[in-house]
């Protein structure tokens, strides 16, 4: 980029109006880092009532989000899940998953069921996979997981099928295997077509699954794909750096590791993780434009390792850890709200 162009690009992001998002950018005013010229609140929540913890995980069913596993502290890790109901903002036990506890590990849900599988248990690299009956609040063993036992892998549901992708074995991976609950089978896909990775983002849009972030030999890939179930096709998408001549990507910098995501209204929302450092940047994933715009930075303790889901186009953060503490405190993102400090 040339001085020249760095002193007089400008940008800026058109205001929300009636929800809808804009996606244009213009040259309305000089684009500004300052974390109050980004839009969105985040407030506290009602705090996941388990114990603190790190790389659990989470699917969601109905009006429940379930939360489970994940590592605790001195090398303890943990089988129990909770489940949180948005109608009456209350945390409830659940069934323990009746297997080895572990971090690390993917989940998804298909209809009124969850699944979880893969994951370390500080000895192993695991790759048996787990059904929850949420009527029945049970658990039943699956086929194990059609790849080799990994953890930090990345999973989506689309057209009600379950999809596990990348990770880490003692190799970065890429693979891509499907599970169908019908006929209770894993049958491997197309790979995914970018960089190895580990601890990467998984969302899903539509019926397009997102794959993006993600650590790979110490460097933060940049690419992000999508992932058509019906044809087998990954389509790369923008990269998640400045890489182009045009203003859109002037302050991108998404790319990190061990991070967590939500969808509000059909737009992806990354928050939290770690690049050079624990990070709390939010941004904005608008796919029919394929744009990313920053929001309001993430105002709770930044933290690596926590998860995101949503409840009824409402999106949630909680767990994680520092590098001093587990955490145990759960945040909601207002993604149209104007920021508000101490709330």
């Amino acid at each position: 980029m040339s001085r020249l162009k760095a002193v007089f690009r400008q940008t800026c992001t058109l205001t929300l109006s009636l929800g809808v998002v804009a996606t244009g950018l213009s040259s309305c005013k000089k684009s500004s880092n300052k974390d109050e010229d980004y839009v969105g609140n985040w407030f506290r929540s009602y705090d996941f009532e388990g114990v603190a913890r790190t790389e659990a995980v989470s699917f969601v069913i109905g009006n429940n989000a379930y939360v489970g596993t994940g590592y605790k502290k001195d090398d303890e890790r943990l089988n129990d899940f909770w489940a949180f109901d948005q109608t009456t903002a209350t945390w409830y036990q659940k069934a323990d998953m009746p297997a080895k506890g572990r971090n690390s590990a993917v989940a998804f849900s298909i209809g009124n069921k969850g699944y979880v599988g893969t994951g370390y248990d500080g000895i192993s690299y695991l790759k048996d996979f787990w059904e929850y009956d949420a009527d029945s609040n049970s658990w039943t063993r699956k086929a194990d997981f059609g790849g080799s036992g990994r953890y930090g892998a990345a999973a989506f549901a689309i057209n009600g099928k379950g999809y596990i992708t990348t990770g880490y074995d003692d190799n970065f991976l890429k693979d891509l295997w499907e599970y169908d609950p019908a006929t209770n089978q894993w049958v491997q896909k197309a790979s995914l077509a970018g960089t190895k990775r580990k601890d990467a983002l998984a969302f899903v849009i539509g019926n397009t699954a997102y794959v993006c972030t993600g650590l790979n030999n110490g460097a933060y890939p940049d690419d992000m794909w999508a992932y058509d179930g019906n044809t087998n096709v990954w389509t790369q998408k923008r990269r998640l750096i400045n890489v182009s001549d045009e203003d859109y990507d002037d302050n991108y910098n998404i790319i990190r590791s061990n991070a967590s995501s939500f969808v509000i209204d059909g737009l992806a929302y990354v928050t939290t993780g770690e690049h050079n450092g624990v990070t709390g940047t939010t941004w904005m994933y608008e796919p029919n434009s394929d744009i990313w715009t920053q929001k309001t930075t993430f105002e709770a303790t930044t933290r690596i390792g926590a998860i995101g889901f949503s409840l009824n186009n409402r999106g949630y953060i909680t767990t994680g850890n520092n590098s001093s503490a587990n955490f145990d405190d759960m945040w909601e993102f207002a993604p149209y709200a104007k920021k508000v400090d101490n709330d």
